[in-house]
Protein backbone atom coordinates (compact mmCIF):
# COMPACT_ATOMS: atom_id res chain seq x y z
CA UNK A 1 0.00 0.00 0.00
CA UNK A 2 1.41 3.39 -0.96
CA UNK A 3 0.44 6.24 1.31
CA UNK A 4 -0.28 9.85 0.43
CA UNK A 5 -0.14 10.91 4.08
CA UNK A 6 2.28 13.74 4.59
CA UNK A 7 1.27 15.59 1.43
CA UNK A 8 -1.65 17.49 3.03
CA UNK A 9 -1.65 21.28 2.66
CA UNK A 10 -3.46 21.99 5.93
CA UNK A 11 -1.66 21.12 9.15
CA UNK A 12 -4.85 19.94 10.84
CA UNK A 13 -5.48 17.47 8.00
CA UNK A 14 -1.93 16.17 8.30
CA UNK A 15 -2.28 15.60 12.03
CA UNK A 16 -5.67 13.91 11.64
CA UNK A 17 -4.31 11.58 8.95
CA UNK A 18 -1.19 10.73 10.97
CA UNK A 19 -3.31 9.91 14.02
CA UNK A 20 -5.52 7.64 11.92
CA UNK A 21 -2.42 5.99 10.44
CA UNK A 22 -1.10 5.33 13.93
CA UNK A 23 -4.47 3.86 14.98
CA UNK A 24 -4.27 1.58 11.93
CA UNK A 25 -0.75 0.58 12.99
CA UNK A 26 -2.00 -0.20 16.50
CA UNK A 27 -4.64 -2.55 15.07
CA UNK A 28 -2.00 -4.29 12.95
CA UNK A 29 0.41 -4.61 15.88
CA UNK A 30 -2.33 -6.02 18.09
CA UNK A 31 -3.10 -8.60 15.39
CA UNK A 32 0.59 -9.45 15.02
CA UNK A 33 1.14 -9.86 18.76
CA UNK A 34 -1.86 -12.21 18.96
CA UNK A 35 -0.53 -14.38 16.14
CA UNK A 36 3.25 -14.38 16.30
CA UNK A 37 4.86 -17.42 17.96
CA UNK A 38 8.12 -15.99 19.27
CA UNK A 39 7.80 -14.59 22.80
CA UNK A 40 10.73 -12.26 22.12
CA UNK A 41 9.05 -10.88 18.99
CA UNK A 42 5.80 -10.41 20.91
CA UNK A 43 7.63 -8.26 23.45
CA UNK A 44 9.33 -6.16 20.78
CA UNK A 45 6.14 -5.69 18.77
CA UNK A 46 4.22 -4.73 21.91
CA UNK A 47 6.80 -2.03 22.57
CA UNK A 48 6.43 -0.74 19.02
CA UNK A 49 2.66 -0.69 19.46
CA UNK A 50 3.12 1.42 22.59
CA UNK A 51 5.14 3.89 20.50
CA UNK A 52 2.19 4.20 18.09
CA UNK A 53 -0.18 4.75 21.02
CA UNK A 54 2.10 7.53 22.28
CA UNK A 55 2.09 9.10 18.81
CA UNK A 56 -1.72 9.27 18.83
CA UNK A 57 -1.68 11.01 22.21
CA UNK A 58 1.09 13.48 21.36
CA UNK A 59 -0.28 14.35 17.93
CA UNK A 60 -3.77 14.56 19.41
CA UNK A 61 -2.55 17.22 21.83
CA UNK A 62 -1.22 19.28 18.93
CA UNK A 63 -4.48 18.86 17.00
CA UNK A 64 -6.49 19.89 20.06
CA UNK A 65 -4.41 23.08 20.29
CA UNK A 66 -5.61 23.83 16.76
CA UNK A 67 -9.20 23.56 18.00
CA UNK A 68 -9.87 20.18 16.38
CA UNK A 69 -10.93 16.87 17.90
CA UNK A 70 -8.43 14.04 17.34
CA UNK A 71 -9.76 10.90 15.65
CA UNK A 72 -10.26 8.03 18.08
CA UNK A 73 -9.73 5.30 15.52
CA UNK A 74 -8.20 4.50 12.17
CA UNK A 75 -9.89 4.56 8.82
CA UNK A 76 -10.65 1.91 6.21
CA UNK A 77 -6.93 1.28 5.68
CA UNK A 78 -6.90 -0.58 9.00
CA UNK A 79 -8.57 -3.51 7.26
CA UNK A 80 -5.64 -3.66 4.84
CA UNK A 81 -2.89 -3.24 7.43
CA UNK A 82 -4.43 -5.75 9.81
CA UNK A 83 -5.53 -8.06 7.01
CA UNK A 84 -1.98 -8.48 5.74
CA UNK A 85 -0.92 -9.60 9.21
CA UNK A 86 -3.80 -12.05 9.57
CA UNK A 87 -2.95 -13.61 6.20
CA UNK A 88 0.72 -13.66 7.07
CA UNK A 89 -0.08 -15.62 10.21
CA UNK A 90 -1.06 -18.54 8.00
CA UNK A 91 2.60 -18.78 6.95
CA UNK A 92 4.40 -18.07 10.23
CA UNK A 93 6.43 -15.42 12.00
CA UNK A 94 8.50 -14.38 8.98
CA UNK A 95 5.37 -13.65 6.93
CA UNK A 96 3.85 -11.68 9.81
CA UNK A 97 6.99 -9.56 10.08
CA UNK A 98 7.07 -9.05 6.32
CA UNK A 99 3.49 -7.78 6.46
CA UNK A 100 4.35 -5.48 9.35
CA UNK A 101 7.39 -4.18 7.46
CA UNK A 102 5.20 -3.08 4.57
CA UNK A 103 3.02 -1.22 7.07
CA UNK A 104 6.12 0.42 8.54
CA UNK A 105 7.24 1.41 5.05
CA UNK A 106 4.09 3.56 4.89
CA UNK A 107 4.50 5.07 8.35
CA UNK A 108 8.13 5.92 7.57
CA UNK A 109 7.13 7.64 4.34
CA UNK A 110 4.32 9.56 6.04
CA UNK A 111 6.51 10.84 8.88
CA UNK A 112 9.41 11.67 6.55
CA UNK A 113 7.05 13.93 4.62
CA UNK A 114 5.38 15.30 7.75
CA UNK A 115 8.60 16.61 9.33
CA UNK A 116 9.00 18.82 6.27
CA UNK A 117 5.50 20.32 6.39
CA UNK A 118 5.67 24.08 5.97
CA UNK A 119 3.60 24.75 9.11
CA UNK A 120 5.28 22.19 11.37
CA UNK A 121 7.59 24.12 13.62
CA UNK A 122 8.77 24.20 17.21
CA UNK A 123 7.21 21.61 19.48
CA UNK A 124 5.26 19.95 16.68
CA UNK A 125 8.37 19.51 14.54
CA UNK A 126 10.14 17.90 17.51
CA UNK A 127 7.17 15.56 18.07
CA UNK A 128 7.15 14.56 14.40
CA UNK A 129 10.91 14.02 14.41
CA UNK A 130 10.71 11.72 17.47
CA UNK A 131 7.91 9.76 15.80
CA UNK A 132 9.98 9.43 12.62
CA UNK A 133 12.91 8.11 14.66
CA UNK A 134 10.55 5.53 16.22
CA UNK A 135 9.30 4.49 12.80
CA UNK A 136 12.82 4.12 11.44
CA UNK A 137 13.78 2.00 14.45
CA UNK A 138 10.70 -0.23 13.98
CA UNK A 139 11.41 -0.76 10.30
CA UNK A 140 15.14 -1.39 10.85
CA UNK A 141 14.39 -4.06 13.45
CA UNK A 142 11.96 -5.76 11.08
CA UNK A 143 14.40 -5.73 8.16
CA UNK A 144 17.16 -7.13 10.35
CA UNK A 145 14.93 -9.78 11.94
CA UNK A 146 13.43 -10.93 8.64
CA UNK A 147 16.95 -11.40 7.25
CA UNK A 148 17.73 -13.72 10.18
CA UNK A 149 14.66 -15.91 9.61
Amino acid sequence: MVTTIGTEDKLEDLLKDLIQLDHDAIAAYDAAVERIDSASYKTTLSGFCDDHRRHTVELGEHLTRLGKTPPGEGDMKSMLTKGKVVLGALMGDKAILQAMKTNEDDTNTAYERAVGHKDASGDLHATLQRALEDERRHRAWMVETIELL
